[in-house]
Order: C-alpha cells, then structure tokens, then sequence
C-alpha cells in the first residue's frame, strides 16, 4: 500500500473518533459545507492544515453532498528549505497543492518590526481572500482547532477584557460572498500530533525568520503560548476543564451577565433590571 493511503486510512480507522468523527460532526452540527460549495483550502505547511486538507478530500471523494476543493498554498517568502517540506509533503500525502508567490515576510521586515506577527496575519487574509476571489470560491477553509478555540477565548479574557471566541465560521466583512470555515473546530491538537507521530509526519511550524531564532524559554512565550501552559496545568486539577470552557461559551446564561454587546453596541442589564 502507498504511503499516502495509509496516511488516509489511518485519520478513518484509527483515528476515526478522535479526528474524522469529529470533523463530520462539527461540519454537520455548524453546517459548514452545503451542495456545490467551491471551497479554498488553505495550507500553510503546518500539520492541522495538511490534516484538514486530507479530511477535505476524503470528504470530497464520499460525501453525499458535492462540493469541489482547490487546496492552495500561498508562499508569503519562504527560504528554500521550509518550501520543499511543504512540497515534498503534499506529494508525500497526494495533495494537489497549488502554490501562488507574495512579499508578505519582505514587506513586513521593513515595515513592521516591532510587531510582525500582526501585520502579517493581516496581509496573510487579504492575498488569501484575493486569491479566492480568483477562484471563483465561495468559502475558505482554515485548520484551526478545538485547541485554537479555547486559547482564543482565554486571551480575550485575559487580554481583551471581553468574552468572545474563534467562530466555526463566519462572513468575510470585507469580500462580499465569501465564507470562512473552520472544519476542524472540534479536533483537539493532540490529536493531530498523535496522528503526526504515528505516520512519522514532520512539518513546518511557522517557517518565518522573525520567529524561527525565539528561545522557547518562559520569558519569550507568546501570550497564546501562556494560554497552552495555563490550560495544561489546569487540566491537572480538572481533565475536562477545555471542554467545559467550550461549552460554556454555547451555554450563555445572560441573566447572569453585568452586560453584552452585539453589532457594536453595549447594553448593561440595568436597562431590564426593573422590568
């Protein structure tokens, strides 16, 4: 057998609770797929966006709902080491990559140098919602996961004073038409690294030289990074705890909360309160 099928029948039998029921459910439960969707996948090298483009193409080969995938990989200036591992994977694991060229990581070295990482998260979305556009797709598939949810809950906490999470999917509120999807909402990360080891899969991580020389030490943590060690240490006290972060965000009690906003607009809960 290829190596690419036992890549494949691997995510459907043995990691079929923890990886493929899950990302069927969170399409079906979020509705995140429907008939004759044209959906980009984007595949950054990493190993969620390697995982959800396998999940994508079994899907599309057995699903009863037809849609069709293009996987892309957009090139922000990788050297080329970290882009024949991205090649050399996708033939590794049959992905019909498509690669298109920008001048994200030249563009920020010269003018983001303080804060990269948010500027090129920025450019990152703009060529890649182009390049759907380009396309003809109507929906962007990303590969965050369940792991990404709860960190992102966390840091809004923690940092942003607000309750809010990553969405299983939302409008773009910039490109009229498009999607984005995030079909492995409910697979936990190590999950995916489990999925990694056991086909002696290696990936990139983020390949960029403004991180790739930053000390792994407790000082040089990125705040997500604090999120992982804070959940993993509270998962010592309470195993379910990530899950019950989760649920608690689908599970808003808003009689019990001082005030929400929505659309922009804030509404303290006095404004019931005599009611």
């Amino acid at each position: 057998m290829e190596k690419y099928k036992e890549i494949e029948r691997s995510i459907i039998k043995k990691y079929r609770k923890e990886i493929w029921s899950r990302f069927v459910k969170a399409i079906q439960e979020y509705e995140l797929i429907k008939e004759n969707d044209n959906i980009m996948v984007c595949i950054s090298g990493g190993k969620d966006s390697f995982l959800l483009a396998k999940c994508m193409q079994e899907l599309e080969r057995h699903s009863k709902i037809k849609f069709k995938a293009h996987y892309v990989v957009m090139n922000p200036g990788y050297n080329d080491y970290n882009r024949d591992i991205i090649v050399n994977n996708a033939k590794l694991l049959n992905v019909p990559i498509e690669m298109f060229e920008s001048d994200i990581f030249a563009v920020v070295d010269n003018v983001a140098s303080k804060n990269p990482c948010y500027l090129c998260a920025r450019m990152r979305r703009g060529f890649l919602y182009n390049k759907a556009k380009e396309l003809g797709c109507n929906k962007i598939a990303l590969g965050h996961h369940f792991d990404d949810v709860i960190e992102t809950t966390l840091l809004s906490m923690f940092y942003g004073s607000e309750i809010k999470t990553m969405m299983p999917k939302l409008h773009s509120e910039n490109f009229s038409g498009l999607e984005l999807i995030r079909p492995l909402y409910l697979v936990k990360e190590e999950s995916i690294i489990s999925w990694c080891n056991s086909n002696s899969l290696t990936f990139i991580n983020c390949a960029c030289k403004f991180t790739e020389n930053i000390s792994l030490n407790d000082d040089n943590l990125s705040k997500r990074k604090e999120m992982k060690e804070l959940i993993k240490n509270l998962r010592k006290i309470n195993k379910n705890v990530d899950y019950n972060i989760f649920k608690a965000l689908d599970n808003i009690n808003l009689n019990c909360v001082l005030g929400i906003k929505k659309n922009g607009k804030y509404k303290s809960f006095l404004e019931d309160y005599d009611e």
